[in-house]
């Protein structure tokens, strides 16, 4: 198991830009496939972007496909989503999770095993 906590969420105008970082714990951070996915009020959660174990292959949705970035650093245990021409609609709570048994940048979320606690972002128009 391991812990996840996010960070970078705030309040921005739409065009502006945010960096979330997830910083995990344990040594075999670079053994997981990480994604981010996110969660509006009253919708399901959804995928945003995945990265596999070494950082070579990565995958979006296409909701945020060339706005959104999706990268990690083994090295700090950390993977980021750098989130470029923010819309009002980008509004949610994102989640960082880590997969054990993918070895690929996978969009479900049921084959992601271990969850941060979320960090809120909000788009203003």
């Amino acid at each position: 198991q391991v812990q996840l906590i996010e960070s970078g969420g705030g309040l921005v105008q739409a065009g502006g830009s945010l960096r979330l970082s997830c910083a995990a714990s344990g040594r075999t951070f670079s053994s997981y496939t990480m994604g981010w996915f996110r969660q509006a009020p009253g919708k399901e959660r959804e995928f945003v972007a995945a990265i596999n174990r070494s950082g070579g292959i990565t995958s979006y949705a296409n909701s945020v496909k060339g706005r959104f970035t999706i990268s990690r650093d083994n090295a700090k245990n950390t993977v980021y989503l750098q989130m470029n021409s923010l819309k009002p609609e980008d509004t949610a709570v994102y989640y960082c999770a880590a997969s054990t048994t993918v070895g690929y940048p996978s969009g479900i979320s049921r084959q992601y095993d271990d969850w941060g606690q979320g960090t809120q972002v909000t788009v203003s128009s």
